[in-house]
Order: C-alpha cells, then structure tokens, then sequence
C-alpha cells in the first residue's frame, strides 16, 4: 500500500500509474483484512464494536487528510507532495507497530482474561456466510453507488454549488463517524433486525435523496443519516458478522470474504447506477439500485440466523 502510494508520485504515464494504483488497492485490501480479523479477535465481546472502531477511525482520516494533503500541498507547490507524505506515512506506522504492538495481539487462542470464542460454523460453506455474502454484494452497491455518483447527481441534476456539494458529503463522514452506536447495535440486537431495519432504512433515504430532497438542508440531514444507517451500521455490522458467522480459527478468511464481496460489487457501483441514470433519470436510478436492491437486502436478513454465529464465554 505504501509503495505504490509513493510510486504514484513518480508515475510516467497512464500505464504504470494503472499498475502503481492496483498495487495500492492490493495493499489496502489485504490491511482491511487484517485490520478487521485483528480487531474482532482482540475484542471478543464487542467485535462490531470495534470493526466500528475502524469504521469510525477512517472517518476521522477522511477528514484530517484533505486538511495534512492541503499544508503540504502549499509547501511542496505540487500534488507529487502530498502523495509522498503519505507514502511515507504509511512506512511509519509500520515500524511503530513493529516496535509497539504485542504479536499476542493476533492470538485467538490461550486468552490471558480466559475469554475465548465457540460456536460458529467450522466452514465457510454455511448458511449465514452465504447469506452475509449477498448482503455485501448489495451494500457494495448501493454504498458505493452514492459515493460515487451522489456528488455528480447534486452538481449535474440539481445544480448545487461546488462548496455546497463538498459540505454535504463533509456532513455524510460526520454520519460515519457513528460507526461505534452501529456497532453496538449489532452486538447487541439480532442479525435479522439490525439488518433488516438497516437496510430498509436505506430503500427509504435511497428514495429521499434522489426522487424527493431538494434544499441543502434536507440533502445534508438525509447524508447525515446516509453516513449511520448504511456506513455506520450496515457496513459495520457486514464486517462484524462475517467474523462472528464462523469459528475463530476462520477469522482471517471470514474478513476476506466481506472485503472481496463487498469491494468487488463497490468496483462497478458508480458505473451501473451512472448507466441506469443516462437510460432512465437520476430518480429511477436511485429507485432501481439504491432502494429495490435494499428491500431485497432487508427480506434476505430474514434468512440468517444469530443461534449459529460465535460468541464469547469464559
């Protein structure tokens, strides 16, 4: 991730700058990962909770990066700058986890606090990974499909000024930064009911925020609510529940999972509901991407089941 963060900055041409990205993507995909399957075996108890930890920490990094990238950028007096800063970053935090982060840390077994994980399925092949798994593939979708064409929508449809746009989405990673309440709800609420009130809170805000809202005041409080229900929650809750699905000793591959399913829908996101707004108006897009496939997503919760997900015990 780091390396091809710094190699981005001495890209040539579009060729190596394709491989200098994937190679980033490819770091990133495989830190989530670990980040994830770390965290919902550090804290056994509160596993969403703390995938929430992570949910809301990059929320604040999407707010202090812009800021560090526009310092740098007027010291330096070229985009190279800021890319480099966080190439290096990167190196950084490396060597601190290397000389300040216990390897006791990523062991599921012989707990000093005698906790310890049972139940979840021995194998990937079961009825609630199955079932998370589409899930992901909607929340993919539908998240990253507002990520990706929302600003677009707001400018183009709607005519909203620049730094009004830029606010909005500003107020939606104040949303994000719920992620720990969304958590909790996962940890301590069914599986059916957080994803099931979640994802039908999204088919609502989905329709609201393409097909009704029209004032920046109710673009902002929908994006607020956006940024908890669908970020804060659903993929907070997505991540947690891969892991708590399967026994520990498939953590790893139970995040590996989510973030295959989940990234892998969120690479075509933009472009799909971009395609069904070029054929149909930004209001059907929003209806066909955002609020069917969330319906869809909340009557598939029904199928999972919490008595077979892991939990923790003394």
């Amino acid at each position: 991730f780091s390396a091809g963060t710094v190699l981005t900055a001495y890209a040539t041409g579009f060729a190596d700058m394709l491989i200098y990205r994937a190679a980033t993507g490819i770091g990133e995909a495989m830190q989530l990962t670990a980040l994830i399957a770390i965290a919902t075996t550090a804290f056994t108890r509160y596993r969403s909770v703390a995938v929430g930890a992570i949910n809301a920490s990059f929320g604040v990094g999407a707010i202090v990066g812009p800021l560090l990238a526009g310092v740098v950028l007027s010291f330096h007096g070229s985009w190279h700058g800021p890319i480099m800063v966080f190439g290096v970053i990167g190196f950084v935090a490396m060597a601190v986890i290397a000389l300040a982060v216990r390897p006791a840390i990523t062991e599921v077994q012989r707990r000093a606090d005698g906790v310890q994980v049972v139940g979840g399925a021995s194998t990937l092949l079961n009825r609630n990974t199955v079932i998370l798994t589409v899930l992901s593939l909607i929340g993919g979708l539908i998240i990253y499909g507002y990520l990706g064409m929302y600003p677009t929508f707001l400018r183009e449809q709607l005519h909203v000024a620049p730094a009004d746009t830029g606010a909005i989405m500003s107020i939606y990673g104040l949303g994000v930064l719920c992620s720990l309440i969304g958590g909790w709800f996962g940890d301590r609420f069914s599986p059916r009911a957080v994803f099931g009130l979640a994802f039908l809170g999204a088919a609502v805000l989905g329709f609201l925020l393409f097909a009704y809202a029209q004032s920046f005041a109710a673009h902002a409080a929908l994006s607020f609510l956006w940024g908890f229900i669908v970020s804060g929650t659903i993929y907070v809750n997505l991540a947690g529940s891969h892991v708590k699905a399967v026994d520990g000793a498939l953590a790893g591959r139970a995040s590996g999972v989510f973030v295959t399913s989940l990234y892998g829908a969120a690479a075509i996101a933009g472009y799909l509901i971009g395609f069904i707004a070029s054929l149909a108006g930004w209001g059907q897009a929003g209806l066909i991407q955002i609020t069917l496939l969330s319906v869809a997503g909340a009557v598939l919760a029904l199928g999972l089941d919490g008595r077979a997900m892991s939990h923790a015990t003394r």
